[in-house]
This record gives structure tokens, sequence and C-alpha cells, in this order.
């Protein structure tokens, strides 16, 4: 397995404005033992890596049965958060939304249970700025260790390896962790200060929510112009506009196929978060906000279970 790139971000305050490689580190010490919370599309797929290069994994998720074909290939099985905490040297988790990664953390056997002096927490999930520092506050208060590491990429870079991982907290254990980052994805950044990933992940979710419903209006306008579909993707293609998102997603449009690598709940919910920021910080934000309605008629219409781009289904009307 090639090592992955490893990128640092300094800033002052708010904005990223310089890149330098992190610090050289050994990838001869042994294996930390690994815990990993969520067993959903993202959370298995990143979990599967590990077990494969060679790290001791031990699973939870709320649903247990989710960890069944894991288990198969040698990963354990806790019963709790708090005894994944308890029992792993560094233990991640990757669940769907705020709501889900506080009931992990707070809740009643849950990771902030388990945590004392040492224990390393990092969490993957894609949640809002308040979220992931009251979480790495609490576990900071006991002793713990914590960053924050949602990822950019959907299930087939996670299955692949391919995600870009998007960390800040304590760099320290940033750097214990890179390894498995390195299973987990190609590029990882440190932005800093806890809240910058959460900020980060919000920006780049929005950018590809308003891109997916601009490619869904120019299919759709170019379809009931008389256009072919495939000749408007073949044009996008071959200008500046060419894009692995819109190679990925445009033909799966084409064909009717919403099978989910990004469920569209999830992406909905990312573009509200991303709008709330907005309004925190002072900045507008029209378009993010007429895709997000676009997003919620989808969902509306029962497609939040589908791939994000099933917003197709309700444009192309």
């Amino acid at each position: 397995l090639a090592q992955a790139s490893s990128f640092r971000l300094t800033s002052i305050n708010l904005p990223a404005s310089s890149l330098a490689p992190s610090p050289a580190r050994s990838h001869n010490m042994s294996k930390p033992t690994i815990g990993y919370l969520g067993m959903g599309i993202m959370g298995s797929a990143m979990a599967n890596r590990l077990i494969d290069a060679g790290f001791d994994v031990t699973l939870w998720n709320r649903t247990k049965s989710r960890c069944d074909e894991l288990a198969k290939k040698g990963a354990k099985v806790a019963d709790t958060a708090q005894e994944v905490i308890e029992k792993c040297d560094i233990v991640f988790a990757c669940t769907s939304d705020p709501e889900s990664a506080r009931k992990v953390v707070f809740g009643e056997q849950g990771v902030l249970a388990g945590i004392s002096p040492g224990k390393k927490f990092v969490d993957m999930s894609t949640v809002d700025e308040e979220t992931s520092k009251d979480i790495g506050a609490a576990i900071k208060a006991k002793g713990g260790l914590f960053v924050e590491a949602p990822v950019s990429g959907s299930k087939v870079p996670a299955i692949n390896g391919q995600l870009v991982i998007l960390t800040a907290g304590d760099e320290s254990l940033k750097e214990e962790a890179q390894p498995c980052f390195d299973v987990m994805g190609k590029k990882t950044f440190f932005l800093g200060d806890v809240g910058a990933g959460a900020r980060m992940k919000l920006v780049v979710n929005m950018v590809m929510a308003m891109n997916m419903e601009a490619l869904s209006e120019g299919l759709a306008l170019g379809s009931k112009a008389g256009l072919k579909g495939t000749d408007v993707m073949a044009v996008l293609e071959e200008g500046a506009l060419k894009s692995p998102m819109y190679s990925l997603k445009g033909p799966k449009v084409l064909e009717g196929d919403f099978a989910p690598h990004f469920p569209l709940k999830h992406q909905q919910k990312d573009v509200r978060l991303a709008i709330d920021l907005g309004q925190k910080v002072g900045q507008p934000l029209p378009v993010a906000s007429a895709a997000n309605e676009v997003f919620k008629q989808a969902l509306f219409a029962g497609h939040g279970d589908d791939d994000m781009s099933a917003v197709y289904a309700v444009v192309n009307k």
C-alpha cells in the first residue's frame, strides 16, 4: 500500500493561508489497537481497510448485526462504545449527523464514560462546529485527546482508501493516528484548532451540493431541449467543467441509478449546516440556499436514502 500524502494547513483565525508537509514520522513502530464506532456506508468501508492493513480492530454499532461482515474478517465486536474506548489505543467514529455523534459520546455507556487520562478519540463524522467543540471539550476535561477528522469523499473513495481527511485538534494525536489515516485516505490536512475541520467539510459539501444541482438542471434542460444526455456529458467532459464528480454521477443519473454512495438525506443535512454557518459568520449564501430547497424537495419526495444525485429526479419533472 502506497503511503498517502499528509499536509498541514496553518492559519490565523478562520482562513487557512499556508500549506506545508507534516513533520516526518516513523511507521516502524508496532500498530496500535484500533476501535471503530459506526458501521454505516463510510464507517464500515474505513474499518474494513484498517482490518485489511493488519490492525487489531474492535467494532461497535448501535445495531450490532451491522458488524457481522467485518467480524467474519477477524474484527472483534464490543457491546458498548465505552468498552471500545476502554480497551483500544485509538478509537475512531463515523456517525450520520450531529445528533448521533452526541449520543455516541454523551449517551449511556458512551465514549465519554470510557474516557480516562490519555485515552484517544477521533471523530470522523460530519457535524457542525459546535458539536465538534462540545465533544472535544468534554474529552479534554477528562484528560483525553481529541481530533476531529471529517472526510471528503463517498463510498467508492472510502473503499479504495482515496478519502481526503480534514483534521483539527490535538496535533500529537493526529500524528499518532496518521498511519491509520494513510490507510483510509490519500491526503490528510491539519487545519488547526477543533472546529476548523467541521467548517472545512461544510464548505466542501456545500459546493458539492450546488454542483450536483447544477448538473441536474443542465441535464434536464438539455433533455427537454432535444439534446441527448450522453452528448451533454460528452461536451462537459471536454471542457473546463470536467470534474470527477460529474464523470461519476452524470452517467448514473442518465441511467436512473441512484444506489446510495452518499445518501441524499446526509447531503441536505450538510447544506443546511453550511447555511447555518453562513448565518453565524455573516456570509449570504443565495445559491446554496436555493440548492438546499431543491434537496429538501427530493427528501420530502422520498429520496432521502437514495444517492445525493437523486436530486435529479425532482429537477427533471
